[in-house]
């Protein structure tokens, strides 16, 4: 091209793109999106990491000033449980040694005695008892005068509660064998101790046709037999046995 030559001027001219004015392609929008995003979550860690008790933690820790409650559930007897005694045992005095004395001439006497010797007492029960009438209605008051039983309790000599010994009542009424065994501390109504035996719906008048006796766990006596009366009547169709120890 020489000196004298001259750009046409219906050429078209392309266009500059001016300097200094990056394009922003996808990928820095999406780094730029990832960016406020990772800001934005940061944001939410720190705001849980101050206050772990903000409704915006969906895992939010236990409050440590309100212990977990805990529900007591009682746990129900077996069917075939038997209560254990607790009878307090008996302290018994050993007694002192003694000198023994040198024997003493004996005197024999030709005359026959009239004097006959007394004989020794028999020995206690451990358990005494003591016998009260009163009218059913005390603990059944639904069951008006349609009821006739025996109940009653077992105390120590501290007049504690003895629970676990076999209570035991034999005879007839009315023409029919009765033989009925619990075990004191089985109706508490009537104490931690107490016991009963169901005889019927009416009340029936007998003497001594009946008896009741406290026995320990290996069926062995610990009281006499108490015989009892039954009434036709409201006011005593409830017999109220209390065996007591007898102090040693």
């Amino acid at each position: 091209m020489s000196k004298y030559d001259y750009p046409d001027p219906n050429a078209s001219t392309p266009k500059k793109t001016p300097s200094g004015a990056p394009r922003l392609e996808l990928w820095d929008l999406l780094s730029i999106l990832v960016l406020l995003v990772t800001l934005c979550i940061g944001v939410y860690f720190l705001m849980i990491f101050i206050d772990p008790m903000s409704d915006m933690n969906p895992l939010k820790p236990l409050d440590p000033e309100l212990p977990p409650t805990f529900t007591i559930t009682p746990r129900p007897l077996d069917p075939t449980w038997t209560p254990s005694a607790t009878i307090i045992p008996t302290i018994t005095d050993t007694p002192r040694w003694t000198a023994t004395p040198y024997s003493s001439p004996t005197l024999v006497s030709l005359i026959t005695p009239s004097d006959t010797p007394t004989a020794s007492a028999t020995p206690k029960a451990p358990f005494s008892s003591t016998v009260t009438y009163i009218p059913s209605t005390t603990y059944y008051l639904d069951a008006a005068c349609n009821w006739l039983g025996v109940a009653g309790t077992v105390v120590d000599t501290r007049n504690s509660d003895v629970v676990g010994m076999i209570v035991r009542l034999v005879g007839t009424l009315n023409g029919k064998r009765v033989d009925m065994q619990t075990a004191s501390g089985v109706y508490r109504q009537y104490g931690v101790s107490g016991f009963e035996f169901f005889l019927g719906t009416v009340p029936i008048s007998s003497n001594d046709t009946l008896y009741v006796q406290l026995l320990d766990q290996a069926a062995l006596p610990l009281s006499s037999n108490v015989y009892i009366d039954t009434f036709n009547d409201c006011s005593k169709n409830l017999i109220l046995i209390r065996f007591k120890m007898n102090r040693p």
